[in-house]
């Protein structure tokens, strides 16, 4: 099943990834006919989207290798760094967007509106539909989240667009065309902020944002005969799996295979830690807790 699930969100990646590319370029192309800042701001941002699909498509099947003797975890934090590349492009491309924008306010060029309308609703209708194809799976996995929030935000992109063709049309306001603009750039500034802070943490092996790591020691300490719980270590493999080490004292206890399977499926179950690797130990004098090399804080 988890073999399926990849390769479903490896397809479901490729189509999002060509259909942005098509769109992208039917949007670039009005948008140089009509002279239009903001269809080349939205498809200039739809480019850097596929650029980070791309990335993404290509993470997730990296994530479907299986582990060697080299890559012991396999490639799954292919499916951290796509994200942290994404998040670079789409404010490198917002900071580009708010300059030109700006330096068009002066003197804003006539633009036809229709084409603006027409184009931007299309817009919406890929972008909606794009995201409904990698929705499965983006609340534990950051690469198909990135990319389903890039999707979402570019619908609302889309959606200004088309206002911002209805007041050209109606209103004869032409200062529209590069405000437009220049909110592109604003909202992906935000939206790619939250992402890149967010892949940044996971790519340094942060605690996920999901699992409260003191509610994890708190369980550890509480199962039978655990007198100390030190070393403990949680962090994201990617691809939906999350990994945890941890040194469990417990002096008098002989039951270690059957404990160490009753609390890693518990592990599974409440805080969703699907790769555990518990260290049992007999007594406190731990040696490596004094193992300058490798430092585990308090």
């Amino acid at each position: 099943m988890h073999a399926h699930d990849h390769h479903q969100g490896t397809r479901a990646f490729a189509a999002v990834t060509l259909i942005n590319l098509a769109f992208t370029v039917i949007e670039a192309g009005y948008g140089f006919a009509t002279n239009s800042l903001a269809l080349l701001s939205d498809a200039l941002h739809n480019l850097g989207d596929v650029l980070g699909l791309g990335l993404a498509w290509g993470a997730a099947v990296l994530a479907r290798r299986m582990p060697t003797d080299r890559h012991t975890y396999g490639w799954r934090r292919a499916t951290l760094l796509s994200p942290l590349a994404n998040a670079v492009l789409l404010v490198a491309f917002s900071g580009a967007l708010a300059w030109e924008a700006i330096r068009r306010f002066n003197a804003p060029p006539e633009i036809p509106a229709w084409p603006v309308i027409l184009v931007a609703l299309l817009g919406i209708a890929v972008n909606l539909g794009s995201a409904w194809f990698v929705r499965d799976g983006h609340d534990h996995d950051l690469n198909r989240r990135g990319a389903f929030l890039h999707l979402m935000a570019d619908a609302g992109v889309s959606l200004a667009a088309v206002l911002a063709g209805t007041g050209m049309l109606w209103l004869g306001w032409a200062w529209l065309d590069p405000m437009i603009a220049l909110l592109i750039g604003l909202v992906v500034a935000a939206s790619a902020f939250g992402l890149l802070r967010e892949s940044f943490n996971a790519a340094m092996d942060a605690v996920p944002r999901s699992i409260d790591q003191e509610a994890v020691r708190g369980f550890l300490a509480g199962q039978p005969g655990v007198s100390a719980v030190h070393h403990l270590h949680i962090w994201s493999l990617g691809a939906g799996e999350i990994a945890m080490t941890a040194h469990l004292v417990r002096p008098d206890a002989h039951d270690h295979d059957a404990f160490i399977d009753r609390v890693n499926l518990a592990l599974d179950q409440r805080f969703g830690i699907n790769h555990p690797t518990l260290q049992i130990e007999h007594g406190t004098a731990c040696e490596h807790d004094r193992h300058d090399r490798a430092p585990h804080g308090h």
